[in-house]
């Protein structure tokens, strides 16, 4: 159903209904009433005959007339009969403020789906369980109670109604910047994220996307959505539980690896979404998207008034990864027509006392370093608002000359320009004529940095991402291999959730990954004669459907070559395992042939919750979960992905060749990681998949491992993504 009849509502039923001023029931007709909300109120409480002044109806259904949207404050017990009502009714959306619903776990998912069935029915939409409200700010539909949002042209979408309230208040107090819609998300009964970014994405009213997320009930299709909604207007995102604290290992290095943090991060950014590490930073960065235009090249500017600003402002846009170029030769020829002899005219700019007196040549100064063409925003930091404060209360007619000067020049150049200013708090009138011209002004250095990088984020993101045409797709068309399939069927056969190596091995070899396919030996003397077929050193590993993690129990054995060698090895690792899994199933030792030294990759895949199927890359070997260096994205890979992942992990230089060896071959482990994604994409039995290790050599790789894990066959995504 098209939401516009929810988020645009005239009419509004408030179920359960009120006296008692300490309840939601009378609250939201309060509220309705103040904010002037411009439809038709209908209180629904069978004991009351009016509320506030306006007639009370038994049900919802006695009510003439049609009604869009239910607010139901009722108790979690109530709400089946109450959906029931509200779908003969014709309702088009409820928002269930209750909670005790899904978040409690399984007794209260059960009353979710109840209710969720009943929605299904009568094609009604739900805001909620669980949730604080909503508020469209265009017809003053206020469902929460919050007195005078500012509105504007943010949409905030939250799964915390006091991460609201602080993002609310902080926009009345410090901001000329308001809201469109609030939305409290709630449990995700029925309306999901990527649903309400799809409305709010197409919404004219709506210029920039503000959200606190604490789960995804469909990450994937929210990674789609948000993938359209960017190339429209920007989506700010602040994701909390980035903790993998108490998060277990699913049976496997990528498992144990994978946390939450990492794959989102990995994930938003794809789909061109500005992701917020803190709270603070959060509504400053909605605004200055929702304000300035974005920043293409990566080239900014800083104007101070004092050199340890300066400083501490460029250390930080580096961090960032910002350009802070130098300046063309007649932007300093401008500069120093304004400022005095010892003022530093390079990037960053140190007006050097030269203000102190005039400080309308902030205004000279921020067009002369506007028009030079190797500059795309300006950041001023300083004294700037306080001068008359500072100085001379004559200088205040000074600063707001400049402000109006300035704040013509974002549109003129189209550049952004954000301040800093020590004196923020003091709200000086010229401070507040930046605000007017969307200028936004921090008094923090860091916030204003913050800020800063966003914009340039958002600008190489439409620049370099959308311009190329790169699909944001989740399904490439990798099929699976009979012989594969059957290489699965085997193993369910036998109740096993593993694949054993020699399975795991040749599913790959199925898929073109040049891998040798070992054979496995069952006595000490089938091991000798398998090595002699061979040549050369071997190993040894255990196969066993019981054992994942074959060093740990003492199972595998390199550089064998003599027969004796090779026959004491084989009773030590079979002696090893069964000391390591008593009554564990041995199915005997493979024989492989010894690989030259390289770098030691991993590459795996696991599950997410969110996101579905991911990928990991870094450097391998037993000391994987140790050093942690990896990369992550999420399934199916572009080759653009692959070789990103390859270049953005820190060990990445010694895959250039270090200390005289040389780099190693780059396109195998991007062709291998293709590869990968594709049979992960065909097999959807696969749970996880671990490649530890893989040998990079200078010429093509050496597949050392592989363990493959199923999913429970109970699991419903065995048959499909």
């Amino acid at each position: 159903m098209n939401l516009s009849r929810v988020f645009h509502a005239k009419s509004i039923a408030i179920i359960g209904a009120s006296l008692d001023e300490t309840k939601r029931g009378y609250q939201a007709i309060k509220t309705l009433q103040r904010e002037g909300f411009e439809g038709d109120i209908y209180p629904v409480n069978p004991k009351l005959e009016s509320v506030r002044g306006i007639k009370c109806f038994a049900s919802v259904t006695d009510i003439f007339d049609p009604v869009d949207v239910a607010l139901i404050t009722t108790p979690p017990a109530t709400i089946p009969a109450v959906m029931e009502e509200c779908g003969r009714k014709g309702v088009a959306g409820v928002v269930i403020i209750a909670g005790g619903f899904g978040e409690l776990g399984n007794s209260g998912r059960k009353k979710e789906e109840e209710i969720v069935e009943l929605a299904e029915k009568y094609n009604i939409r739900i805001i909620g369980p669980n949730t604080s409200g909503m508020i469209s700010l265009k017809n003053n539909l206020n469902l929460v109670g919050l007195d005078d949002v500012p509105k504007g042209d943010i949409a905030l979408l939250s799964q915390s109604g006091n991460i609201a309230l602080h993002l609310i208040t902080e926009a009345k107090l410090r901001s000329q910047k308001g809201f469109s819609f609030y939305v409290g998300v709630g449990n995700e009964a029925d309306l999901k994220f990527h649903e309400y970014l799809e409305f709010f994405g197409e919404d004219p009213d709506t210029k920039t996307i503000l959200m606190y997320v604490e789960g995804l009930r469909e990450g994937r299709k929210f990674l789609q959505q948000a993938h359209r909604t960017t190339l429209k207007k920007p989506v700010v995102l602040l994701k909390s539980g980035r903790s993998t604290t108490g998060r277990k290992s699913a049976g496997s290095h990528t498992g144990a690896l994978a946390g939450i943090s990492e794959v989102a991060r990995t994930a938003f950014q794809r789909a061109g979404i500005i992701t917020i590490e803190n709270s603070d930073e959060l509504f400053p960065v909605a605004e200055s998207l929702s304000n300035l235009p974005p920043i293409k090249n990566n080239r900014i500017a800083i104007l101070a008034d004092g050199g340890g600003h300066a400083t501490i402002a460029a250390d930080l846009l580096t961090d960032y990864n910002i350009d802070i170029p130098g300046l063309a030769e007649k932007t300093k020829k401008k500069l120093a027509g304004f400022l005095p002899g010892n003022a530093s005219l390079i990037n960053p700019v140190d007006v050097a006392g030269g203000t102190d007196a005039n400080p309308s040549i902030f205004a000279d100064c921020a067009r002369a370093l506007l028009e030079d063409d190797h500059v795309d925003g300006l950041l001023i930091v300083g004294l700037f608002g306080g001068y008359g404060i500072r100085f001379a209360d004559k200088l205040r007619f000074m600063e707001e000359d400049a402000a109006h000067r300035m704040g013509k020049m974002i549109k003129e150049f189209n550049k952004p320009i954000i301040f800093q200013s020590l004196y923020n708090a003091a709200n000086s009138h010229s401070l507040e004529l930046l605000r007017y011209y969307g200028i936004p002004c921090y008094e923090s250095l860091d916030i204003a940095c913050r800020c800063m990088a966003a914009l340039c984020d958002y600008g190489s993101y439409l620049d370099t991402y959308h311009k190329k045409s790169v699909k944001f797709v989740f399904n490439c068309g990798a099929r699976a291999k009979p012989a594969g399939k059957q290489i699965i069927d085997q193993a369910r056969q036998e109740k096993r959730l593993a694949l054993l190596e020699p399975e795991a091995k040749k599913m790959l070899h199925l898929h073109d990954v040049p891998v040798d396919l070992d054979r496995v030996a069952k006595t000490a003397g089938e091991a000798v004669n398998l090595a002699k077929e061979l040549g050369g050193e071997v190993v040894l590993k255990i196969v066993s459907p019981d054992i994942l993690h074959k060093t740990d129990a003492g199972g595998v054995r390199l550089g064998l070559e003599s027969p004796e060698d090779i026959e004491a090895a084989f009773k030590d690792i079979m002696t090893n395992a069964e000391k390591y899994k008593p009554g564990a199933e041995l199915t005997g030792c493979m024989v492989s042939r010894m690989e030259e030294d390289g770098v030691e990759i991993i590459i795996g895949t696991k599950i997410d919750e969110q996101f579905g199927p991911v990928i990991m890359f870094g450097l391998g070997g037993i000391l994987v979960e140790v050093v942690k260096d990896v990369s992550f994205r999420v399934l199916p890979l572009s080759r653009k992905a692959a070789k990103n992942m390859i270049g953005e992990i820190k060990s990445a230089p010694i895959l250039n060749g270090v200390r005289g060896k040389p780099p190693v071959d780059k396109k195998a482990l991007v062709d291998l990681l293709m590869t990968v994604s594709e049979i992960i994409e065909a097999y959807p039995q696969i749970e996880e998949m671990d490649l530890n290790p893989v040998i990079a050599h200078e010429d093509g790789i050496s597949l050392v491992d592989a363990r493959i894990i199923l999913k429970d066959p109970e699991d419903p995504t065995c048959d499909e993504h």
